[in-house]
């Protein structure tokens, strides 16, 4: 057992276990068998496996290694006999050491169960050393627009993320690096000028800067149009051998005319420290901050610093364009400063292109500000790692600023850097007002369960703060349905599909955790009496597996520290929620005899911290009571999105109807 304290792995103990004895008979150092032993995705292929061939033994065919090795195995109080299997060796553990270590282990580690904070040690030998840094850059929305679900992914994904590396013992730093400079916002600066109403500013300030954002872009957008035919009549024009003086002089009224031009003289002055433009700025960053804290906050979401592109101070910028000067990058193009990959001899960097790092006004660009930022957040927060969580849509643009800060000279830092991507959220515009905003979602989702638990009045009457528990199922289904599938995959924005109950869903592992709150609470059983519990009674192949699964979560939450994937976590706690759903009618407790009741109650309580840890570190808040599922699901199911029941849902329902005799 104090082994298992000190990783918090239960795999750890058997990896050292099964290496000791495996040794000596493969002629191998334990610390290589050890590193070789990898968890299997299903039961029937062991709780550990050995890859013979990833020994590199010489002499003998892998296949005849894996058989002879396990005919030597010796005897072991935790391990069954090894199975072979081709190139594989299988290794069982038995099931009744297994249950005596793994569920007194959870019980008393509790929330660090699934926990290694040895991990984020800058020296695992030297705690004295402290802990290494990673800094975590997401969400980063513009200011002054509200927060739509195009955000979300980011901000699910990364809150995600730093949770996980503070359950590897890592210190997190948390930022979300706001758009809050730039062309765009002397666009929202001007159509606060000609749109702007002092008296829907107070009452939403949000709500009515994205609509005067959405009025300015219908009047540039036919002047863009506009100035790119002449453009490409201009184009057509030289091709032709044809005068072009007037249409020249038409394209540079035009321009100097059309509101982006406006819009990019008024972000000069910003940048120029112009105190008019200044408290204009602050005064739309203030209000977008406190509006968006709010939206963070029913998400589970904090930040150790909101930053911001206009926090990248000038002589940071002007050094970046020296360094780029000095290292022979950049070069002047029609009175602009640009980066040219193209002229590279690396074959794969000059498919990088041109990068423009300077326009022609003198005024920075967002590539210049983050060159300038990443040098001063490895100056500020001195990181071991930095993640930044940005959709794939910018996949060329972050290997663009890598590649450059390498070229730099600032490669020691990009090795410290990471770009995490995802897919879109498919379906939304600002600039065409079509967005869907989050809290809007929430606030419709939450209303309806609200409006269904209602409908069961002796339940509902049993759930405390009824209002905050359909809000947080329905931010649940909306989180859930995002983490679903890989990171990289793109899904269009429903909100059908968030709310849909079929199947895996948000909703589904929140009465996995109220049922089996309610099964302790109607069981009665004292906490120390499940410490004392006679474990050796859970025999059934259901309890046996469910402990398997349980033993598994700390490997499973390592491994998810190497894809960063939420859904690796999200898909284990669907794999254990349903074998407790399939437990229910063989494990009861209620009516069963005392010894057997408390037995299989430390079972139960000891799933639901797994369940309740798996939550938390996806940004979920589990709840402890919610009314049997059947009239919400069947309800929104028919009312709502008028589609039918499927078998998973029935099934989901029959394992909750039956666990009410529990």
């Amino acid at each position: 057992m104090a082994d298992l304290i000190n990783t918090n792995n239960p795999m750890d103990f058997y990896r050292s276990e099964i290496s000791k004895l495996l040794a000596p008979i493969a002629g191998k150092p334990v610390n290589e068998i050890y590193e070789r032993l990898a968890w299997t995705q299903t039961f029937d292929k062991g709780d550990l496996g050995l890859p013979v061939p990833s020994l590199r033994v010489q002499g003998k065919k892998p296949a005849e290694l894996a058989t002879e090795w396990s005919e030597k195995f010796p005897v072991s109080a935790w391990v069954e006999k090894p199975v072979v299997a081709g190139t594989f060796i299988q290794f069982f553990f038995k099931p009744e050491p297994l249950t005596k270590l793994i569920i007194p282990a959870i019980l008393q580690m509790k929330t660090t169960y699934g926990t290694n904070f040895k991990l984020g040690m800058r020296d695992e030998l030297d705690p004295s050393k402290g802990k290494k840094r990673i800094v975590v850059e997401f969400s980063s929305p513009n200011i002054a627009k509200p927060f739509h679900a195009g955000h979300l992914r980011s901000t699910i994904i990364g809150g995600f993320l730093a949770n996980l590396y503070e359950s590897a013992g890592w210190e997190v730093i948390r930022i979300n690096y706001l758009g809050d400079w730039g062309r765009q916002f002397g666009l929202l600066a001007n159509a606060f000028e000609t749109y702007g109403d002092e008296t829907k500013l107070e009452k939403d300030p949000i709500g009515h800067l994205y609509d005067i954002y959405v009025e300015i872009n219908k009047v540039s957008k036919p002047e863009e149009d506009k100035i790119k035919e002449k453009k490409e009549e201009l184009q057509q024009a030289e091709t032709n051998g044809k005068d072009t003086t007037e249409l020249k002089k038409e394209i540079a009224s035009l321009e100097a005319d059309s509101t982006n031009e406006k819009a990019r003289k008024y972000f000069k002055r910003l940048e120029d420290g112009d105190q008019a433009a200044r408290a204009v700025w602050a005064r739309f960053r203030d209000l977008s901050i406190a509006k968006y804290e709010k939206t963070y906050a029913r998400l589970n979401i904090h930040y150790d610093h909101y930053l911001g592109e206009s926090q990248v101070e000038m002589w940071r910028m002007a050094r970046v364009m020296e360094e780029l000067r000095e290292s022979g990058l950049s070069e002047d193009s029609n009175g602009a400063v640009i980066v040219d990959l193209t002229k590279n001899k690396d074959a794969k960097v000059k498919k990088l292109g041109k990068v423009l790092v300077r326009k022609t006004d003198g005024s920075t660009l967002y590539l210049t500000r983050d060159l300038a930022g990443a040098v001063k957040r490895n100056e500020v927060f001195k990181p071991d790692k930095m993640l930044y969580v940005i959709a794939s849509q910018q996949d060329l643009y972050m290997t663009q600023f890598f590649k450059i800060m390498e070229l730099m000279g600032h490669g020691e830092i990009v090795k410290k850097y990471q770009h995490v991507n995802f897919g879109m959220v498919l379906g939304m515009s600002t600039r065409k007002g079509t967005v869907k905003f989050l809290d809007d979602i929430l606030r419709d989702v939450g209303d309806k369960m609200h409006e269904v638990m209602q409908k069961n009045a002796a339940k509902y009457e049993q759930v405390e703060n009824p209002e905050q528990t359909a809000d947080t199922l329905g931010i649940t289904a909306v989180m859930v349905q995002d983490m679903t599938g890989k990171r990289i995959n793109n899904y269009e924005f429903s909100l059908e599909r968030m709310t849909s109950f079929e199947g895996d869903t948000g909703p589904y592992l929140q009465y996995a955790h109220a049922r089996l709150c309610s099964i302790s609470r109607k069981a009665g059983v004292r906490p120390e009496d499940l410490v004392t519990a006679d474990l050796s009674l859970l025999t059934e192949s259901h309890a046996v597996n469910l402990v398997r699964a349980l033993s598994s979560w700390p490997d499973v939450v390592q491994n998810t520290l190497k894809t960063l994937e939420p859904v690796t976590v999200l898909a284990y706690l669907f794999k254990m929620t349903h074998m407790l759903s399939s437990s229910y009618d063989v494990l009861k407790v209620v009516g069963s005899e005392p010894e057997l009741k408390e037995a299989r109650m430390a079972l139960y309580e000891a799933a639901r911290q797994v369940l309740n840890n798996g939550m938390k570190l996806l940004g979920l808040n589990p709840v402890e009571r919610l009314e049997p599922p059947r009239e919400i699901i069947f309800s929104i199911l028919r009312d709502k999105l008028s589609i039918n029941v499927s078998q998973d849902v029935i099934d989901m329902n029959h394992c909750f109807d039956t666990s009410m005799a529990l």
